[in-house]
């Protein structure tokens, strides 16, 4: 049985429905600096829905202070890929990422990038099936050791 979705563009306004896909008030810092992005329009968010049901995000973010992840009007920083645990390994990631890349050369970027934890092997593979092979840096933060990735779009 196929599941009927749609992905929308994330309203500022239902922006805490997003609480449905992951804890909003585990990292409240995190949570009000994607507001904040998304408000003064620098975070574009897509949902994946099921019956009107927030399950999977992703969002763009056109500008950040890590030129790894973009470089204006050249390279797009893909954000905050997540599914709601109890449906993943069901090939959401996968339509959300390939939505993103297909916004991304949309919009006319020619790279875009992203973060992924080492011990996130699901996630690691996925965004190497869609073509993010490129490493351009391999080190740690506070949260732990991560790879940058790349996917070239032209």
């Amino acid at each position: 049985m196929m599941t009927s979705y749609q992905i929308k563009k994330l309203r500022i306004e239902d922006y805490y429905k997003c609480s449905n896909i992951w804890v909003m008030e585990k990292n409240p810092k995190m949570t009000e600096g994607f507001y904040n992005e998304l408000v003064n329009g620098n975070r574009i968010t897509f949902i994946y829905l099921e019956n009107n049901e927030f399950i999977g995000e992703g969002s763009l973010v056109f500008r950040n202070n890590d030129p790894d992840y973009t470089i204006p009007d050249k390279r797009i920083y893909l954000s905050r890929m997540i599914v709601k645990e109890e449906c993943q390994n069901r090939g959401i990631g996968g339509i959300i990422v390939e939505y993103l890349i297909d916004y991304a050369k949309k919009l006319g970027y020619e790279e875009i990038s992203l973060g992924v934890d080492t011990d996130n092997l699901n996630a690691r593979h996925l965004y190497e099936k869609k073509g993010f092979t490129t490493v351009l840096y391999l080190g740690k933060d506070e949260y732990g050791e991560y790879v940058k990735l790349l996917k070239k779009l032209t």
